[in-house]
């Protein structure tokens, strides 16, 4: 070996020691980015993700233009679909944070347009409370929907904590026993975890949008929170909606009992 080669090896040998130090200065990349305001201290943290009925997020998007809270913050994930919502030709952001002082309780709220996929769900939920965490919420509550065959539009109660379950206990229909799934459940599992009392509100639904189940669950937020807001718009967009599902599955049965016509050629 020359020293022309050797010193050709040492300039190599240099620069692969470099770029070990330059990927072992990057940061991991973070599952959720937030960008916010701080949340109130102390306060409750109310979060609505897309599922059944949509319940949640009508329910919270509902209170926070109604109520007209101070949009704060965002989150964006490399895990969220690849879809941008638009309202009146502007877009929005897929989750946003929003706070208000109504006078007996700081509020933040968090709203989603986007579904968070199962497989995604702990990432999510351990990201979002690791954000909360600092600001000691002193509750947290979840809006989802429950799929059932009853035609009422009652609304299921779930916590983590006694103290937290006596306080909905008068407000909903406590489950006794069973299951929750999606990322309300992830949600509840994290603050069990980290011992922060949580709330979870399923109100009863179909697999469509459902602002009168959505209703539903204001009404216990009005009764826990001394809200005093008014559903009547959301029962009007719910029978608007129930009138349009009505019609169609007429026109659908129309067009079943009709039947194929025999006089086309493909028919024979």
């Amino acid at each position: 070996m020359t020293a022309d080669s050797s010193e050709c090896c040492d300039k190599i040998l240099a620069r692969i020691d470099a770029v070990h130090e330059d990927l072992g200065s990057f940061a991991p990349r973070k599952d959720l980015n937030i960008t916010s305001k701080p949340l109130p201290a102390n306060g409750a943290v109310l979060m609505g993700f897309p599922g059944s009925g949509l319940v949640g997020t009508i329910a919270l998007q509902y209170m926070v233009d109604q109520l007209e809270f101070e949009q704060i913050g965002s989150m964006n994930s490399r895990y969220f679909p690849p879809l941008a919502m638009m309202n009146k030709g502007l877009i929005n952001d897929p989750v946003r944070v929003y706070a208000k002082n109504t006078g007996d309780y700081a509020i933040a709220a968090i709203v989603a347009d986007i579904p968070i996929a199962p497989p995604i769900c702990y990432e999510i939920a351990s990201a979002i409370m690791a954000w909360l965490e600092p600001f000691k919420p002193k509750e947290v509550l979840t809006i989802a929907g429950i799929v059932t065959n009853e035609p009422e539009k009652r609304v299921f109660g779930v916590a983590t904590t006694p103290e937290a379950l006596q306080r909905i206990q008068d407000h909903t229909l406590v489950l006794p026993i069973g299951s929750i799934s999606g990322i309300a459940s992830s949600i509840l599992t994290e603050c069990k975890a980290r011992n922060i009392p949580a709330i979870g509100l399923l109100g009863e639904t179909i697999n469509a949008p459902d602002p009168r189940a959505s209703a539903a669950t204001i009404e216990v937020l009005n009764k826990m929170y001394k809200l005093a807001l008014d559903i009547q718009p959301l029962i009007e967009q719910a029978v608007e909606i129930e009138q349009s599902m009505g019609k169609l599955a007429e026109e659908v049965q129309q067009s079943a009992d009709a039947g194929p016509k025999k006089d086309l050629p493909m028919y024979g």
